[in-house]
């Protein structure tokens, strides 16, 4: 659990997959705040931005904003920005149950890796491709390894990525009763290994040689996943967790576990009876009038900037002509590396001057009072206009910064009794509906998941069914419904009858122990697929046909599957049959239709629930047209 000291492992993991869920994501800038703790602002799909703290030793997690920026940025953000800024998030991922966070950031044709130590005192850690550290936040030489500049970063081995054999082979030759080994040994931390012990039914003092590898590895892969898969964060005064453990209290949290640690470790006013409160929260018209005065500022620092560089090139004029021509003249005889060899061991004369060379764009930074840039295949003139340009623009955006602040803020339309967002499930990353009545059902999205549905969470009770084609998801009903015909319609909706056009196709369903990855000598069954013995109970020409509805009541949410399910929740729905709409321009087109249905004011409170991405999640493959909109019963 996390406290006042830092983030286990379990706590790690749950943050990096919910950062994971967010890529795409690009880097903005690095700030270093303090001696230890930095950040770095995110930009993800459409506009959102994100920032993310980093306190190395303790946490890493998004925050609403940052603590103030120093006026002179360190040396180390200042490299991080050198080299990351505009770069892709291509992954961040935890080192098995290590509390170590690697963020992978690909940049033209490089990838770099920042290694982010949040055990003991901690470090940051940023390195080449091959994980050769470039520059590490502090310097370390320790008994096995060291962090310093040109060797590489090695990752500890963790025993949670062991195979079966591997893991009983680290319990048998471990000393230490079990909950030491799992909290020291498999770095659970105390609060976890002992959570371990109590769902296993194990004796935390028993000898680690003597448990079950198996019982114990099961439940260490089943806590992981639940804080892959299945948050509910728990917030108590000294303490945070992905989920309620039997030593936590307090209630469950309906936001996301990196919100959960923003609110853990938020920072608290003292007030002078020793009493404490927590920071105030700005209105939405606090915060836009805010923004607009750091605008203005912003641009108003910039144009001061500006005149002052104008300033500085006019009091320098010939020595900034002799550097555009001298300069010049040099690259059409040398390289810039030989350029910039040649001015790092001549300070003399105008050389003096120069602090960085750009040959990517062909300039200099000339140090006149003010760093100047100039672009040394361009006259004198023309380096001037740019700085007139920029300093134009600045004013303009000056003046649409004020111009916005003379006009009222629109009043926010805040609805009464509104209903909780739906919290997300453990099964939200399959396809899934309830039936009509009450049933869950869920659907593959890709082999990968067919797969995984079958093998991890498909039980006696359950009925496979499955769309009498190739390309289609293995729906799997958890329990028993007398819905068959909607069951039927979500697995030939969501199979390759929709992506060929056709309007109706034969599903059939079996029983589990019917089901099979075991081949007939000779035949080979592929990833995703599977082998279906004895008699198949069929339902023939099932119609295609899905909707996509809108829930208000009682929790907010997007909803799909066959209209008789959607009716009987959503307020508002749409439609869909197999059409020509590919399925990105289809899920904008429903949002369209069901942003039209509901008034203003309420769409307005939804926005954050009501999107696109949120939409397309039950869109089926390939082309769909709209048939048409109908409202619902809440």
């Amino acid at each position: 659990m996390a406290t006042s000291t830092g983030m286990s492992g379990v706590d790690v993991r749950a943050v990096a997959t919910e950062l994971k869920d967010l890529l795409p994501l690009w880097i903005n800038k690095v700030y270093q705040f303090d001696g230890k703790t930095l950040g770095i602002r995110l930009n993800g799909e459409e506009h959102k931005k994100y920032q993310l703290i980093i306190e190395p030793g303790k946490r890493l997690h998004l925050v609403s904003s940052f603590p103030d920026t120093p006026k002179v940025p360190p040396q180390f953000p200042m490299l991080l920005r050198k080299h990351l800024t505009g770069g892709k998030i291509l992954d961040i991922r935890q080192q098995g149950l290590s509390r170590i966070v690697v963020i992978d950031v690909g940049k033209a044709d490089k990838t770099f890796h920042i290694l982010v130590e949040l055990f003991d005192a901690g470090n940051v850690v940023f390195c080449e491709e091959n994980f050769t550290i470039i520059k590490p936040l502090w310097h370390h030489r320790f008994k096995d390894r060291d962090v310093i500049p040109g060797v590489p970063y090695v990752l500890p081995v963790d025993p949670t990525l062991f195979d079966g054999p591997g893991f009983a082979t680290f319990l048998a030759e471990d000393s230490r009763d079990i909950v030491k080994a799992l909290a020291v040994g498999c770095l659970l931390g105390g609060s976890y290994a002992e959570y371990i012990c109590t769902v296993t039914g194990i004796d935390k003092h028993t000898p680690a040689s003597s448990v079950d590898p198996g019982i114990i590895q099961n439940a260490v892969l089943a806590l992981l996943n639940r804080a892959e898969t299945a948050r509910e964060p728990v917030i108590t005064p000294n303490a945070c967790t992905p989920f309620s453990t039997t030593d936590s209290s307090g209630p469950t949290q309906s936001i996301s576990f990196n919100e959960a640690l923003d609110t853990f470790y938020s920072p608290e006013v003292t007030l002078s009876k020793g009493e404490k409160k927590e920071k105030k929260r700005l209105t939405k018209e606090e915060v836009i009038r805010k923004q607009q005065l750091e605008s203005v500022k912003k641009f108003t620092n910039k144009v001061t900037r500006t005149e002052k560089i104008v300033a500085a090139i006019y009091e320098n004029y010939s020595l900034v002509s002799e550097v555009i021509s001298s300069l010049d003249e040099a690259s059409k005889k040398y390289s810039w590396q030989e350029i910039e060899q040649v001015l790092k061991n001549n300070k003399a004369g105008a050389g003096g001057k120069i602090v960085a060379v750009h040959p990517e764009e062909s300039s200099v930074d000339l140090d006149l009072g003010e760093t100047v840039t100039i672009f040394v295949h361009e006259n004198i003139e023309v380096n001037l206009g740019r700085y007139f340009a920029q300093g134009k623009k600045y004013k303009k955006k000056i003046a649409g910064a004020k111009a916005a602040m003379n006009r009222p803020l629109p009043k926010q339309v805040i609805l009464k009794h509104q209903a909780p967002v739906l919290k997300k499930k453990w099964f939200h990353r399959f396809r899934w509906l309830y039936t009509s009545d009450g049933v869950l059902v869920l659907g593959g999205r890709d082999a990968g998941q067919n797969e995984e549905l079958v093998k991890k969470y498909m039980e006696g009770g359950d009925t496979f069914v499955h769309a009498d084609v190739h390309g289609a998801s293995i729906v799997i009903i958890k329990g028993k419904t007398e819905r068959m015909d909607e069951v039927a319609q979500f697995a030939a909706s969501f199979s390759g009858a929709w992506r060929s056009g056709h309007f109706s196709a034969d599903v059939y369903s079996v029983r589990p122990d019917q089901v099979s990855k075991t081949p007939e000598a000779g035949e080979y069954v592929t990833r995703g697929s599977f082998i279906v013995r004895g008699e198949r109970h069929y339902e023939k020409s099932v119609p295609l046909g899905t909707a996509i509805g809108f829930q208000t009541e009682p929790e907010v949410a997007v909803i799909g599957g066959p209209v008789s399910t959607v009716l009987a929740r959503a307020k508002y729905l749409v439609e869909l049959k197999p059409g020509t709409f590919e399925p990105n321009d289809t899920a904008k087109k429903v949002l369209r239709v069901l942003r039209d249905k509901i008034p203003e004011g309420e769409w307005k409170a939804y926005k954050a629930v009501l999107n696109t991405e949120s939409v397309a999640a039950f869109v089926p493959p390939g082309g769909s047209d709209i048939v048409e909109t109908a409202s619902g019963t809440t």
